[in-house]
């Protein structure tokens, strides 16, 4: 009996290591995880929602703008384009997906597309001060400076009063390391609207001593809320 106990024992034993407890005995058995379990990259879910919301209301030319994001981030150029593109057709003046469009173009190597792109989208903008600082901004952030600053050149054309304008400016040659005329934009912008506590801090960090003239800040504060409600009419 005893020799029997020992090889009952041992078995459990080499049950126990192999099986995680015996489980196969109980009918139990080892789970492989679901293809749903497997741990998704953030991109990789941020796309899965995307999709969804696509399918739900596909004429959603900030998701399409977003999914193009992603792929042009994974190299898929041509899907990138046709995301961007798709944004456009739904909404005309997405200036995000206009200079994205621009970026992953030259990045695929179309340069000649690329730049008849560029001239008809800053043409489009041509008569809004507000919708050419907005592409000014869309193209500085996609890294293309020849066509931001040919946008900001734009706007301030049309709107050489507005304080905003010429704050936005003052912060690309910031941007740029270009402190001289980082200087001249932001002493503009303030003396037009003095009231921008944070233009006067990057003054200051340039060594530009900051005085407030009181008497054109009601003016030029009117000037901003007419480019502001221009922007919020002829923008999305």
């Amino acid at each position: 009996m005893t020799g029997k106990q020992n090889f009952i024992g041992l078995a459990f034993l080499v049950c126990a290591l192999l099986f995680g407890g015996c489980d196969s005995m109980k009918g139990g058995k080892a789970k492989a995880p679901r293809v749903d379990e497997v741990a998704k990259t953030p991109a990789e879910e941020k796309k899965a929602k995307l999709l969804k919301q696509i399918e739900r209301k596909f004429e959603n030319p900030e998701a399409h703008f977003e999914l193009g994001q992603l792929y042009q981030a994974d190299g898929l150029w041509s899907q990138a384009e046709r995301r961007y593109n798709t944004a456009l057709n739904f909404n005309p003046v997405h200036r995000r997906a206009q200079a994205a469009r621009v970026k992953v173009l030259l990045e695929s190597g179309d340069t000649a597309k690329a730049e008849l792109l560029a001239d008809i989208y800053m043409d489009q903008a041509s008569n809004s001060a507000a919708g050419s600082l907005k592409l000014a901004l869309a193209f500085q952030k996609q890294g293309l400076d020849e066509y931001a600053l040919g946008c900001y050149r734009q706007a301030l054309h049309l709107a050489p009063n507005s304080a905003k304008i010429n704050r936005q400016i003052g912060y690309y040659y910031l941007s740029r390391n270009n402190k001289a005329q980082a200087m001249d934009y932001l002493s503009r912008s303030f003396q037009l609207n003095p009231n921008q506590p944070e233009v006067a801090g990057e003054l200051g960090r340039l060594g530009v001593p900051v005085r407030i003239p009181r008497k054109i800040e009601k003016k030029t504060r009117k000037l901003d809320k007419i480019v502001e409600q221009a922007d919020r009419e002829a923008e999305p």
